[in-house]
């Protein structure tokens, strides 16, 4: 009874996905039908990400196990049923502008969203469309319409003042965002309609504006909002930069003690010195943090911070406000004058050239938050857009890294630049012996036709689409077929190539449509698959 149920939960894990619909093939998959190796369809070939699979559950299982045993496990939780350590994921509604909201801003200008603590001394800047930001009024000036522009030369510990015409708000309030350029502020009515977005992902953060202006400075296709494409991005990313075969031994094909244990080290490795998640912060708050810390520790010098007493990221000021790595604000009493954090109270939208991106070189901008790697150091930003694996240039999706030599990686590359990934079941070869073929690694037992599974270790094969077929496969589903005699070509037999048509490079194949002469280093003409040796036989030959 026993062996019955381990078959039946084997059966069913294989079949997972199973009979779903290619959105790459469409109708030329008859569903997908999982590889007991390969990790593809039958089918089309095509991976499960391809296939019309949900695919959340399996995935949040992934990364939390992933997770698991690192410093990272306040990410996920365990389910009560299995005890399983599954990723939260931070799938979230966000709703902006509501009666809740003291003020609103009329469509189409940058603002200053002000946070809910009313010693916050620093804005959060953020802007009605992703990457446009209006020009500001120059510090110490005067805004267009009365509002009084931020000063860059705010005194240490004081309150950075509020714009002419903007109610205080309670500390408990939500923020509330004034016109850095327009003085149009109007009261929000009950009626006014509450602006809803649901992404699949955003960035962990307590101040959801910063979480929203994270997610407008990606690319618009990459953008995580649940339904669109940018979702689907997300997913495809997931099952591709992590491969749950380059964690988990038991998703692998039939390893040896030997490759379990070998596996279970290199885990191990990258688990204590590559693996990070990114932490989205705004840079000038980050130099206040700095600057606090370092004059807490008296190594600040004379001109660093006005008597802080804050420590690191996420410490508790003086105030009793967050650091930014809780509320994501800072407290009034660590105003600080330093070189480094000079540019920290420039006008929303302004560059801050003392914070350039480490992926592109480009200074960041008053406002919009950074994402900093916990393992490259934080004196090391990137802009959203920037985050990316240095080997396929994709977003390293939910922010998780590997690093490695001064270089971030995705999952699945830094593992290939560990260890040699298989050719036939994607998974990394742990074993001391593999071969090399096709300018690719194979586990030996792996070196096989792609159509057929036989292994090809002394059969001739070819290489179709970067895989290898044996001949009897290549001739029934690849191979040309003859316009001569209608059979197929034999790779290793002479062909001549005439357009979309073939021939067989012989005397009872290569000849002339209308005279059956042989054409074979003779001037001939094609019409509709057919060889001539002549205007004449063309014009005599039967349609």
């Amino acid at each position: 009874m026993e062996i019955e149920k381990e078959v039946k939960k084997m059966t069913l894990g294989h079949e997972f996905g199973a009979g779903a619909a290619c959105l790459k093939c469409k109708d030329k998959c008859e569903g997908f039908e999982l590889h007991f190796w390969r990790k593809i369809c039958r089918n089309c070939k095509c991976g499960l990400a391809e296939h019309n699979v949900q695919m959340n559950s399996e995935e949040n299982k992934k990364v939390g196990k992933l997770f698991e045993d690192t410093k990272y496990t306040g990410l996920i939780a365990k389910l009560k049923t299995d005890g399983v350590p599954t990723y939260r994921g931070n799938a979230v509604t966000i709703t902006l502008g509501g009666p809740a909201t003291a003020h609103t801003v009329l469509p189409g200008t940058a603002h200053t969203v002000f946070p809910a603590s009313a010693n916050a001394s620093v804005p959060h800047t953020t802007t009605a469309a992703a990457g446009s930001v209006p020009p500001v009024a120059a510090s110490g000036g005067t805004a267009s319409s009365g509002v009084q522009a931020t000063s860059g030369s705010t005194a240490p510990g004081a309150v950075q003042a509020r714009p002419a015409g903007v109610t205080p708000v309670k500390a408990n309030a939500a923020s509330v965002s004034v016109g850095s350029t327009t003085a149009n502020v109007v009261p929000v009515t009950k009626g006014t309609p509450l602006k809803s977005v649901t992404y699949e992902w955003a960035p962990p953060v307590a101040n959801k504006y910063v979480a929203v202006r994270y997610i407008e400075l990606l690319p618009p296709e990459k953008r995580p909002v649940a339904g669109t494409e940018g979702a689907a991005y997300r997913r495809q990313q997931m099952a591709r930069q992590l491969p749950e075969h380059d964690q988990d031994p038991d998703k692998c094909h039939e390893l040896s003690p030997a490759e379990v244990k070998k596996m279970q080290q290199f885990v191990r490795k990258y688990k204590d010195e590559a693996l990070g998640v990114g932490d989205v912060r705004l840079p000038e708050e980050m130099a206040l943090v700095q600057a606090a810390a370092a004059a807490a520790a008296g190594e600040g010098g004379p001109g660093a911070a006005g008597g802080a007493k804050t420590a690191g990221p996420g410490a508790v000021g003086p105030k009793g406000t967050a650091g930014a790595g809780g509320a994501g604000s800072m407290s009034a009493g660590g105003a600080v004058g330093t070189t480094a954090t000079a540019g920290a109270m420039a006008a929303p939208g302004a560059l801050l050239q003392n914070f350039s991106c480490r992926h592109c070189n480009q200074p960041m901008r008053v406002g919009d938050p950074a994402v900093y790697a916990e393992r490259a150091g934080y004196d090391k930003l990137w802009h959203p857009a920037c985050f990316v694996c240095c080997t396929c240039d994709e977003l390293l999706v939910d922010m998780i890294y590997f690093w490695k030599r001064g270089k971030l990686y995705c999952g699945r590359h830094y593992g290939d630049s560990e260890k040699p990934r298989c050719g036939g079941c994607d998974e990394l070869i742990f074993s001391n012996e593999y071969t090399q073929a096709e300018g690719q690694n194979w586990h030996l037992k792996h070196f096989c036709c792609f159509d057929c599974d036989l292994v090809l270790a002394g059969e001739t094969y070819v290489m179709e689409q970067d895989k290898p077929v044996c001949t009897p496969c290549y001739m029934k589903n690849y191979a040309v077929k003859c316009s001569g005699c209608g059979e197929a070509v034999d790779p290793e037999a002479q062909r001549v190539s005439y357009g979309e048509h073939h021939w067989h490079a012989a005397p009872q194949c290569f000849k002339c449509s209308g005279c059956a002469k042989v054409l074979m280093g003779q001037r001939f003409m094609a019409a509709q698959g057919r060889l001539f040796c002549s205007v004449e036989c063309k014009k005599n030959a039967p349609a």
